[in-house]
């Protein structure tokens, strides 16, 4: 595990004493592993606390509610991948040209947006993800379209390259009407090409 997010999605600004980490750390570990094993509606504070061999009061101290344990996981599952697409390899990371780069943050986003979408929804309001994790795709997706000199309002045409990749719209067409991921990409690209001139 890292030990500073990339952003501030939950951390507080004050510096966190090395025990209260390792304890962090720890409950972290112990929740992933468990919804690994029984998935994220069996996850109990009781089972994170007999996991990471603490107090159930330690796991609420730490982080309130289920709801903020939830959104504890999110913060690091995000700060991880903002990693990969900060100093990862190419081409998600530095080191590709703009367009690949694109694409490859394009499929990357999709499929992280997927596989977290149940521990989104489980975060509820203790979630902090749609805004701070918002705020660095759309700088990063910004980026990469100055880079290419993109033509037109770049603000405005990465919100359109990036709407389709939230998860309630994935949800929609993933889960609900069965279109498969591939179909998505596909015209996903083909849309970043349109907007791009690329």
């Amino acid at each position: 595990m890292t030990d500073r997010p990339l952003l501030p999605l939950l951390e507080d600004a004050a510096p966190e004493r090395r025990d209260a980490a390792r304890n962090r750390e720890a409950l972290l570990v112990a929740a992933e592993a468990l919804i690994d094993r029984c998935g994220i509606e069996a996850l109990t504070m009781d089972a994170v606390a007999a996991r990471a061999g603490v107090g159930k009061g330690t796991v609420f101290r730490r982080f309130g509610s289920r709801e903020g344990l939830m959104a504890a996981l999110l913060n690091f599952s995000e700060s991880e991948w903002q990693g990969s697409v900060i100093s990862g390899p190419p081409p998600l990371g530095p080191g590709a040209p703009p367009m690949e780069r694109l694409l490859a943050f394009g499929r990357s986003r999709l499929e992280q947006n997927l596989l977290l979408a149940d521990l989104i929804r489980a975060a509820g309001r203790a979630g902090s993800r749609s805004y701070a994790a918002y705020s660095f795709v759309a700088m990063h997706t910004r980026h990469l379209m100055n880079e290419m000199e993109v033509d037109g309002d770049i603000a405005l045409l990465a919100t359109a390259l990036l709407a389709p990749l939230e998860v309630p719209i994935l949800e929609q067409q993933v889960r609900i009407e069965g279109i498969d991921v591939d179909r998505i990409f596909g015209s996903w690209v083909d849309l970043a090409h349109r907007i791009t001139q690329r």
